[in-house]
């Protein structure tokens, strides 16, 4: 139990990005985002120009606006004096202007926000049509060295993030530079000594500002992470609940997700509030640069310098001033996640591919079944060879077995026969071909596995079986499910071939799940077959059922088998005894009963009886 707490959850914390994660190189990640974007350049372009357009039609309104205000007070005060009448004339039209202002500015902001929706998601529909594709074309090793929500972080949260990111972060860089500058210049344009008033207030916003964030940074990367851990507790919890209430630990696991949890609580109760402090802070500030410009304003309005109508559009400038600041602090933090997402992606699309085709290769769709393998040598890592000096020579047609310890390199052997890594030295041949003169996935279609971990997806009984050969009939897939002997028990199901398997499979048993895989193998129809643990798991009498099925698809194909129950080999034409990646004896399963060697201790340690 102490080893499943301390074992990280898959993928990243909570599903999101810390908020304050940032890039290694963040130049670098630009350029190549940049580039990546590159036939999306224009409207990109073109949508900061809708953005810039909509917010200088917005911050002309509170200046019009202010003039229909001042012909009001002016009409109001000749009213007064008995001198004349309000112009209801002159206050209609440039209350008009000003509509035709604001339409305008929202007709732009309309179309950069369905443009800019529009291109992010192509640009996310690319980035993971890319990764999809990559991962085709990524080795073996790669995944191996991994785990799998690492892997499927880069495709759901930072895609998801770099989206977000990207959407709001572009346009809103924009339209709040646009709005400080084009607030600043109607600013100075009213009162040059209303505006320095105004500025003079600014630095203690930014200060402000910078305390807070810097203050809950702390606490935002401690919620990220207690809520990472909590998330990989529950998750371990729930899967391993077997276990736990098998060892009576529930008082454990239930003390430590609550101390976890008053971690997270603690975190994102201090981050929350610090984060909260920020807009009452801003609106204190904000109201101290309010009466400031309502005194000096009137003071100047007094001596006639500027216009009551001037006043009311200036505070609607200090509004409009402060606000783009608060944006652009947090639009800074939205750019650097997306960036560190942007990268952690071309990192993935960075990654070393396997290749996959040669010029002039050998033709696998011929290929007959002749395996030799000569004076193979690998190691996963050239410093720890596991494989030293491995031959042999298998005929079309023959079942071979490899036995050995755990850890001996029989499943190596395999991997080194389809190509999912390569030998660093000797040969893998098919055909007197070396395996290295075809391209990978024609070699690939020559050979079908079934493996001891079922592969079944959410999916009719149909769709799994027709995984081994799409373009098959409904027939020719019931005639593959009869010859593993998987028909009779399928037709007992409920809505029998129909019938929808969930995500993990679980609503059938496991030798059931490994009758289908023998039929998406048979379906196959390709010359050379693997059976790794094909058996292992289930029962004497399902195993009986399997084998049964495996024999039927072992007919006429060059068949490699890996058991530790060696009593599924007795009738192989060849067993391979491997001990520390060599072959230290091969023969039929008589010969090596009466060699009385290293199988005939493994073959009597089962058998003792």
């Amino acid at each position: 139990m102490a080893e499943m707490r301390k074992r990280p959850p898959h993928g990243r914390a909570g599903g999101k990005m810390a908020p304050t994660e940032k890039a290694k190189d963040f130049k670098g990640t630009v350029k190549a985002l940049l580039k990546y974007i590159g036939r999306f350049k224009a409207a990109i372009i073109f949508v900061m120009f809708c953005a810039a357009a909509s917010t200088i039609f917005s911050v002309i309104g509170p200046k019009v606006l202010g003039n229909a205000t001042s012909v009001l007070a002016g009409g109001l005060m000749l009213q007064i004096q008995g001198k004349g009448t309000i112009d209801m004339g002159t206050v209609g039209s440039i209350l008009l202007v000003a509509l035709i202002l604001y339409i305008i500015s929202a007709a732009f902001m309309f179309i950069q926000g369905w443009l800019m929706t529009g291109i992010t998601q192509k640009i996310c529909y690319k980035m993971r049509r890319d990764i999809s594709e990559k991962i085709n074309r990524m080795p073996l090793k790669y995944f191996e060295s991994r785990t799998y929500g690492e892997v499927l972080s880069r495709i759901t949260n930072d895609v998801d993030t770099f989206g977000m990111g990207l959407n709001q972060s572009v346009t809103q860089v924009i339209t709040s530079t646009c709005t400080v500058l084009g607030t600043l210049v109607m600013m100075l344009l009213i009162s040059p000594i209303m505006t320095a008033i105004s500025v003079a207030i600014l630095p203690i916003s930014i200060i402000l500002i910078g305390f807070i964030v810097k203050l809950s940074q702390k606490h935002f990367r401690d919620q990220q992470k207690f809520l990472g851990e909590i998330n990989g507790t529950v998750e371990e919890t729930y899967s391993g609940h077997l276990i736990i209430k098998a060892f009576n630990k529930e008082k454990e696991t239930l003390d430590d997700f609550e101390r976890t949890n008053e971690k997270l609580y603690k975190s994102a109760w201090k981050s929350q509030f610090l984060s909260g402090m920020m807009m009452p802070l801003m609106m204190f500030v904000g109201n101290l640069g309010y009466v400031a410009v309502a005194i000096s304003g009137a003071m100047l309005a007094i001596n006639g310098v500027i216009l009551i109508g001037d006043i009311q559009a200036f505070i609607q400038y200090v509004r409009n001033f402060t606000q783009p600041i608060q944006q652009l602090s947090q639009v800074i933090n939205q750019i650097q996640s997306m960036t560190a997402a942007a990268e952690r992606v071309f990192e993935f699309l960075d990654e070393e591919e396997e290749v996959l085709t040669i010029e002039n290769p050998a033709d696998a769709s011929s290929i007959k079944g002749d395996v030799e393998f000569e004076h193979v040598r690998f190691g996963y890592n050239e410093d720890k060879i596991i494989i030293k000096d491995f031959s042999a020579k298998i005929k079309r047609g023959q079942r071979i077995a490899i036995v050995g310890p755990t850890g001996a390199g029989k499943t190596t052997i395999i991997k080194l026969l389809m190509r999912f890594y390569d030998v660093n030295s000797g040969a893998v041949k098919i055909d007197g071909h070396n395996v290295k003169e075809f391209n990978r996935r024609e070699l690939r279609n020559s050979l079908a596995m079934v493996l001891q971990d079922t592969w079944l997806f959410n999916g009719t009984i149909m769709e799994n079986i027709r995984y081994g050969r799409l373009d098959a009939t409904d027939e020719e897939v019931i005639a593959a499910a009869k010859s593993a002997h998987a028909d009779r028990f399928i037709r007992t199901l409920p809505h029998g071939y129909n019938m929808v398997l969930n995500e993990d499979a679980d609503n059938v048993s496991q030798g059931q799940k490994q009758l289908l895989t023998i039929a998406r193998a048979i379906l196959a129809d390709t010359p050379i077959m693997i059976l790794d643990e094909a058996t292992s798991s289930v029962d004497t009498r399902t195993e009986s059922r399997i084998q049964r099925g495996m024999n039927n698809l072992m007919k006429g194909r060059t068949s490699f088998i890996i058991a530790h129950r060696l009593s599924t080999i007795k009738d192989a034409d060849l067993i391979l005894v491997m001990k520390d990646g060599d072959i230290v004896e091969q023969g039929t399963h008589t010969q090596l009963l009466d060699k009385d060697g290293f199988y005939a201790q493994l073959y009597n340690s089962q058998f003792e009886n």
